[in-house]
């Protein structure tokens, strides 16, 4: 049965928040600061915040300054995965994956259904892994920022969920 193993120890990461937005700044972004109480009530570490406007290239270069920065370990991206013009947060996603975890955006999706039915159809969430850091990219609701870490990214980001998770993989996701 999936749940947590008590007898390890609980393993904090550095996690940086990205909110993808032209319209947002840090006094309004519900879905960045939604994000940031959850990763520190988990017991992680706000390692950045940013908001960087629907911008495939600065969305690209803020991902790569990350990837380069040994203190962060986990980006979560908000915004921008929709299917309109200005929706380009999949694409520069895609642009840094050396890895796409293509079942984070199915189970996100399917979770999404239980929520806001057949909606989730247009959520182009995704995930993968660029050099050594994992990247997770979330619709820009705080509804569907909540249902991605509740749902998955709470136990995935936890060292004690059993039988596996992202944090056990981290010595080896620079092996070749």
């Amino acid at each position: 049965m999936p749940g947590l193993d008590l007898k390890r120890d609980f393993v904090p990461l550095s996690i940086a928040v990205l909110t993808v937005s032209d319209t947002r700044a840090i006094a309004d972004d519900r879905s960045g600061a939604t994000l940031i109480g959850r990763l520190e009530d988990a017991g992680h570490t706000l390692a950045a915040r940013a908001i960087v406007r629907d911008d495939k290239a600065l969305v690209e270069a803020q991902l790569r300054a990350w990837m380069a920065d040994a203190g962060v370990q986990v980006v979560i991206a908000t915004g921008g995965t929709g299917i309109t013009g200005r929706d380009i947060t999949p694409e520069a996603c895609h642009a840094v994956f050396d890895k796409v975890i293509p079942g984070f955006g199915e189970l996100f999706r399917w979770q999404s259904y239980q929520t806001i039915g057949t909606s989730t159809i247009q959520s182009r969430a995704t995930a993968g892994l660029a050099g050594q850091t994992l990247i997770f990219a979330l619709p820009g609701s705080t509804g569907a920022c909540k249902d991605a870490w509740d749902g998955i990214l709470a136990e995935q980001l936890d060292a004690r969920f059993r039988p596996c998770n992202f944090v056990d993989l981290m010595p080896r996701l620079g092996e070749h």
